[in-house]
């Protein structure tokens, strides 16, 4: 996406190779950029034929390597060391001053349209994306279960920048490195041979750890530089090697250059979000990028570089920057704009728009700045320059934060809901348990009732909407709650180690986000109170495939099996099975269907058959928006944020896994009363509220039910 000012092949070392190849502008690359900047754009469109369009980034990887590791070895072959401060200030005068503004302008964009609980993230998006450290942040946040389904940032794509910024800081101090090793070894620094081996090193480690965290850690693996410096260094080793691409047989050139755009095309198309990337998929656009350019090298007739020369692609090529800059940002913010999604005509004209911002950044910032004298002609100037676009990137991020303050409700104080179960008078007819329960559910009932009346977000709301997202219990910070990658489960017992009563909370996410509830009443009734819980796992026999992985989830089904032979060995008095309903098709099975339904009967009498009562905990309702996230923006009128009853809960579902739950011999608890009326489900109960994000409880809501939860586990327990 860069470096298009520098766009000339290094060929010679030090004027010691003397039948040099093509030399100076390289139309084809400049096409090249135009290609691989369409296919991210369409890609980000949502344009149908472009699924991979995502590679596109990885073509710019290998054009830059091949560009900057030109530049910088045939600087070092020439003088044996580099002149940093005119480098760096050639990168700052070159990419800082149309990031800026971008920055700037999406940063007050998204204060202005976005609700104040996103935007304020946001904002920290922005600052991490100034500084070139967004990759980073990003990585960390895509190891998040929790953030897993978070709303993308405009500022996402600020990520393949940062990784080219790394490269451009490490590679000059490794040829700087390398140059005065050779001077040492009185080898001379002009040969390439040195450079070509400390890439091919680079390149090796790269792609190892790219392999490796594939399949571990897919978010390092897609945005950090160790996982993609593999790539850079693939377009550095034919630039060292331009020599001897240059006496290539004009038919080999040809054959080199069509293969590798056939390579990019089979990635654009047939690659999407479901493949393991970047991993040995990502082979297709590199090989592919370094088969263009090395065709380029040598002039052939009818080469791909003929093609890719034409006035047209190439004026998309020159364009690509900006173009990437701005074209995620609009697309992202139009439909706040507008009020409502894009659509496919709506996305195009968005990315119209997008280049139409990017013709107009081209010719007032990046053109002017990147070939005015006063700076071209002095390093100093240049990095002063590119510094000050970055300060005032931060600082009206920076503004914006506080100008954007973490959201506070204002409206009337509302009342804590308090559970209690009532004395009851003696009635033989009726079930001391059932009773509690009974009461307990229409005490909560009442109070969802009454709180369907709420409109401004109460002041004194628990918790805040800022704090909300943190409102999580200790097991998803403990490593009790196994993410996606971990198998086994470490002891995570809370309440009287020493009892007798095991009371196990079993199953995904969903389960665990109970804990809160059950550990006081496990103290309170001396239980021992186990925590088995892995993310998007629940313990039904089904096979499972992982969208978040992009493959099977044998993680899953390693865990379910340890888990089974765990509480076969343990024999819980009590087994509380939780679980979340939002499995769609691409888990390989949709939630409530027969197979789920048949499943949860199998299990249920599994779990039976070891001697242990079962307490299937019914789903909470799907909110179907980020919580905090919609209050904040809808601060005097809550209930806009509400969904029906009948969108958030599926009571024919329900139905049917009671019916399955007791046919295996457990017991079921229907949940629903606890959260929705007959007409719709609030997100804020009393004072409290109710989830931390788009589908899990906060500590405080679970801690208020703590009551009903103790109800329905003695109830389960006397039944037994």
């Amino acid at each position: 996406m860069t470096d298009t000012a520098e766009n000339g092949l290094t060929t010679r070392w030090a004027d010691r190779v003397h039948n040099a190849p093509r030399t100076g502008f390289r139309p084809d690359i400049e096409g090249l950029r135009g290609i691989a900047v369409s296919a991210v754009v369409l890609f980000h469109a949502g344009i149908p034929g472009v699924s991979g369009g995502f590679v596109g980034v990885d073509i710019f990887f290998v054009i830059s390597g091949f560009l900057i590791t030109g530049i910088l070895c045939r600087e070092a072959a020439a003088t044996g060391t580099l002149a940093l401060a005119r480098f760096y200030g050639a990168r700052a005068r070159r990419l800082l001053p149309a990031a800026g503004i971008v920055l700037a302008a999406t940063a007050i964009g998204a204060a202005i349209l976005q609700p104040p609980l996103q935007a304020r993230q946001v904002l920290g998006d922005a600052i991490a994306s100034a500084l070139y450290a967004g990759n980073y942040r990003l990585a960390l946040h895509g190891t998040d279960y929790l953030a897993a389904d978070a709303p993308p940032s405009p500022f996402q794509h600020f990520w393949s920048l940062g990784v080219e910024e790394q490269f451009y800081l490490l590679w000059p101090v490794l040829i700087i490195a390398t140059a005065w090793l050779m001077r040492r070894r009185r080898a001379g620094s002009a040969a390439p041979l040195p450079y070509l081996i400390v890439l091919a090193v680079i390149a090796a480690a790269s792609f190892t750890i790219s392999l490796i965290w594939t399949g571990t850690l897919p978010p390092w693996a897609f945005f950090s530089l160790p996982a993609r410096a593999w790539e850079l260094a693939v377009g550095g080793m034919v630039a060292l090697a331009a020599v001897v691409w240059s006496r290539l047989p004009k038919s080999v050139a040809l054959a080199a250059g069509w293969t590798g755009v056939a390579l990019i095309v089979v990635a654009c198309a047939h690659l999407d979000g479901r493949t393991p990337y970047p991993g040995v998929a990502a082979l297709l656009p590199v090989v592919g990028t370094a088969l263009v350019i090395v065709s380029g090298c040598a002039e052939t007739r009818f080469g791909i570089g003929r093609v890719l020369s034409v006035t047209q692609v190439r004026a998309v090529g020159t364009l690509s920057y900006s173009w990437y800059l701005w074209h995620w940002p609009v697309l992202l913010l139009a439909p706040l704009t507008l009020g409502h999604p894009l659509g496919r005509l709506g996305a195009i004209g968005a990315i119209v728009m997008a280049g139409g911002l990017a013709m107009l950044t081209y010719w007032t910032i990046e053109n002017p700045v990147r070939f005015a004298a006063s700076l071209r002609n002095s390093a100093v100037r240049s990095l002063a320059c590119g510094g000050a676009c970055t300060a005032v990137a931060v600082s009206v991020a920076l503004a914006l934060l506080v100008l954007v303050p973490a959201p506070v409700g204002h409206g009337a104080a509302a009342p804590s809901l308090v559970l209690t179960p009532r004395p009851m008078s003696p009635a033989p007819a009726l079930d001391p348990h059932d009773e509690a329960v009974r009461q307990l559910m229409a005490q909560a009932q009442s109070a969802v009732e009454a709180s369907t009346q709420i409109r401004s977000v109460p002041w004194n709301l628990s918790p805040s909407l800022g704090d909300a997202p943190g409102d999580k219990a200790d097991v998803f910070n403990n490593g009790c709650v196994r993410s996606w990658r971990e198998v086994g489960q470490p002891e995570c017992a809370s309440g009287d180690p020493n009892s007798a009563t095991t009371v196990a909370l079993v199953g995904d996410s969903h389960a665990a986000m109970w804990n809160p509830a059950l550990e006081p009443i496990a103290a309170a009734r001396h239980w021992r109170l186990e925590t088995l819980s892995k993310v998007t796992c629940p313990l039904l026999d089904l096979h499972i495939t992982s969208p978040y992985l992009g493959r099977e989830f044998t993680e899953c089904e390693q865990w379910r099996g340890q888990v089974m032979a765990r509480l076969r060995a343990e024999h819980p008095r009590l087994i509380v099975v939780g679980m979340s309903r939002r499995y769609g098709g691409d888990f390989g099975f949709v939630s409530y269907d027969r197979a789920w339904v048949d499943a949860l009967a199998r299990l249920v009498a599994q779990l039976r058959a070891i001697g242990s009562t079962v307490l299937v905990l019914g789903p909470i309702p799907d909110p179907h928006t980020t919580v905090p996230t919609c209050l904040s923006g809808h601060i005097d009128d809550a209930s806009a944020c509400e969904p029906t009853r009948p969108v958030a809960v599926n009571d024919a579902g329900v139905a049917a896994e009671r019916k399955a739950a007791e046919a295996g011999g457990g017991q079921y608890a229907e949940l629903t009363p606890l959260f929705c009326t007959a007409v719709s489900c609030p997100f804020i109960v009393g004072n409290t509220l109710v989830y931390r994000d788009d589908n899990h409880l906060t500590v405080s809501y679970a801690r208020v039910l703590t009551p009903v939860i103790g109800a329905l586990t003695d109830r389960a327990l006397a039944h037994h």
